[in-house]
């Protein structure tokens, strides 16, 4: 656990497109953290797919760092695309992962979820669909705000920085709230960072 006050966050992106949307929602997170926070974001793309064959075999290095980084967080911040109605198959593969004994790394964590698209209808479905798993892996998932970036083409620009500013005001308020939360959840009201 992290000193008294301050917060260790992983962010996981449930894309694997290196323009992903979702990924910059991590980046601009990362920018708008509140003081005693830090965000430290994983890369997927080494998982492999879950298979019991190869996990009664040994968990493969890739896998292993995975769940070591999220054992070592205090809370996580999943930014999650959606697909066909639900969420993306790398981001169900690596909870998966995430999930097996023995000591399954999310179980009892903290997490705000997020998610970016280029609908009009945004990541609201998929969002509700992590919810779910985040119940079946005992992962703590904030209520509100949600921050869920509808016509994601329009809010961020060639570089791949977000630019809308109730989307930023939304991460920023989302950050905020888990921070409150986890500090809650570990007995600490208002502690400062030492």
């Amino acid at each position: 656990m992290s000193p008294v006050g301050a917060i260790k966050v992983v962010g996981i992106s449930g894309s694997l497109r290196k323009g992903s949307y979702n990924s910059a929602l991590l980046r601009a997170a990362a920018e708008l953290l509140p003081d005693g926070m830090t965000l430290d974001v994983v890369d997927l793309a080494e998982l492999p797919f879950y298979n019991n064959d190869v996990e009664q075999q040994g968990l493969p290095p890739g896998v292993q760092r995975f769940r070591e980084r999220i054992a070592g967080a205090d809370a996580l911040l999943l930014a999650a695309p959606e697909y066909n109605f639900s969420i993306s198959g790398v981001l169900k593969n690596a909870l998966e992962w995430a999930s097996r004994p023995p000591d399954p790394p999310m179980s009892g964590k903290p997490c705000a979820l997020m998610g970016a698209s280029v609908s009009p209808l945004g990541t609201a479905r998929g969002q509700f669909h992590l919810r779910h798993v985040c119940v079946s892996l005992n992962a703590i998932a904030l209520n509100t705000p949600h921050v869920d970036v509808t016509e994601a083409r329009k809010k961020f620009d060639d570089a791949g920085r977000l630019i809308d500013q109730p989307s930023l005001d939304s991460i920023r308020q989302l950050l905020a709230e888990l921070r409150t939360f986890t500090l809650r959840l570990r007995g600490e009201t208002s502690a400062p960072v030492e």
